[in-house]
């Protein structure tokens, strides 16, 4: 089951352009000796150019979120359910010390609810109709306070700082590959040729597809931490509950946007290749961890 993030999909499109830029224009600086790497100017380069598409990707991502879901903010609540709504957010932000985040309901038949903004006090929340319509209020507000649990522990410049980490590690060994192919096995000594620009590119798109199992890891590791928040800011029967309503829903049809997949809630995969890049753990485990908690 393939689950693409907003935040990880623009991070790679900016990725790869900014790879494909540094190929062209960037590698000559990097040869202090001829045709040589100087591995301290790789390594400032990789960094600068790898925390570029992780924060482009945070400081985007609540705006890319309300376009690409169609999220309708409620700014002023027009009917009861709209202000229960506005009121229980208000309420879990000061539990949980933060500032009030957007509030937002998106046009999503599947029972699912994110969070998302750039820091813990510039946030998004946001829940489907379908959610609203198959959940009692008690589940309603447990699946809210999960939501502020992950904008109020800060999942999502951790996710950056993490994915910035990555990603910097990715183009300096992709380089650094490309490098001894091009010198060793190609006996290239007049610069840098095509086997090392196909070859660093090859190589930075297989070791990002491995270094995203990583970034996943803690997308998992985030979801157990806010089902403890949520359980904390509500009461944990009520998220038990309000999982298990989630994991009766879990078989209809994702109708949310590709990009925003990952943001929403999903069942997840307990086994395989696929659990390694999954952005979920399975809901069985995440209801077992709150009664064991």
């Amino acid at each position: 089951m393939m689950r693409i993030a907003l935040f990880m999909g623009t991070n790679i499109a900016v990725l790869v352009l900014v790879g494909i830029v540094m190929s062209i224009f960037g590698e000559p600086i990097l040869a202090s000796n001829g045709v040589d790497l100087n591995l301290t100017d790789l390594l400032i380069y990789s960094a600068a150019f790898g925390f570029i598409g992780s924060f482009i990707s945070l400081f985007l991502s609540k705006w890319m979120a309300k376009r690409s879901a169609g999220v309708q903010l409620i700014e002023q609540p027009t009917d009861p359910e709209q202000r229960w709504l506005y009121e229980t957010v208000q309420d879990l932000s000061e539990k949980a010390g933060i500032k009030m985040p957007e509030v937002g309901i998106f046009p999503s038949s599947q029972p699912n609810a994110f969070a998302t903004g750039w820091n813990k006090n510039d946030a998004l929340v946001a829940v489907s109709v379908g959610l609203l319509r198959s959940m009692n209020r008690n589940e309603v507000r447990a699946v809210m306070a999960h939501e502020i649990a992950h904008v109020a522990n800060g999942d999502m410049v951790t996710l950056s700082l993490i994915q910035g980490v990555v990603n910097t590690f990715v183009i300096f060994f992709s380089r650094i590959i490309g490098h001894v192919v091009d010198r060793v096995l190609l006996k290239n000594d007049r610069g840098h040729g095509i086997g090392y620009f196909v070859s660093s590119m090859l190589a930075q798109v297989v070791l990002g597809f491995l270094a995203s199992a990583i970034v996943s890891w803690f997308s998992r590791y985030r979801e157990f931490r806010a089902d403890e928040g949520g359980a904390t800011f509500a009461d944990r029967d009520s998220m038990i509950s309000a999982l298990q309503s989630l994991k009766r829903g879990s078989n209809q049809a994702n109708d949310l946007p590709a990009t925003m997949q990952a943001f929403g809630i999903s069942e997840g995969v307990r086994s395989g290749l696929a659990a390694m890049f999954a952005s979920h753990p399975p809901l069985d485990d995440r209801i077992e961890a709150l009664r064991n908690r």
